[in-house]
């Protein structure tokens, strides 16, 4: 024998409550306007690497042009030179950029070889280039809404391993 069990009136008001308090959060949620954060790229300095691999460091300045503080709890980042992907990136660093502040970040990006032999091939074929172009994409996670997603272009010196590769 079976029986049935009926949820009871209170039940499913409190449920129906629970789902519009969550589809107003969600909704101010979506209200909140933020200007963009604006990053640029500061430095490019070697670290040490293994094998075959090559190792920068890739120094930001990160400014908040918002009235609140960014925090944040890692970082990730893609790096292309000269329209050709480079680098990628990842860091667990914490830390907080203020309002209407600016905060320099550091993050440890690997090159993979065939990155390497790309750039090495294009000061081959051409002559040596001190600047190149590049487009950065990451995000700063973290934060109520889950982190901020970023980007910045422009040109950047290279360091003395990636002009003269050989």
């Amino acid at each position: 024998m079976s029986l049935a069990v009926r949820p009871s009136a209170s039940s499913f008001t409190r449920s129906l409550l629970a789902v519009l308090a969550s589809v107003l959060l969600a909704g101010c949620a979506s209200l909140i306007q933020r200007e963009p954060v604006r990053i640029n790229v500061v430095g490019l300095e070697p670290l040490p690497g293994a094998g075959m691999e090559m190792r920068f460091a890739v120094k930001l300045r990160v400014q908040n042009p918002n009235e609140a503080a960014i925090d944040f709890d890692g970082l990730a980042l893609e790096l292309d030179l000269d329209g050709k992907p480079f680098a990628t990136g990842v860091s667990d660093r914490k830390g907080s950029v203020p309002r209407f502040g600016e905060a320099l970040v550091e993050i440890p990006v690997s090159v993979s070889a065939i990155a390497v032999v790309r750039q090495a091939l294009g000061v081959i074929e051409g002559e040596p280039k001190t600047e190149v172009p590049y487009t950065l994409r990451g995000r700063l996670a973290g934060g109520l809404l889950g982190g901020t997603r970023f980007s910045d272009a422009g040109m950047l010196k290279l360091p003395e391993p990636l002009r003269n590769p050989r």
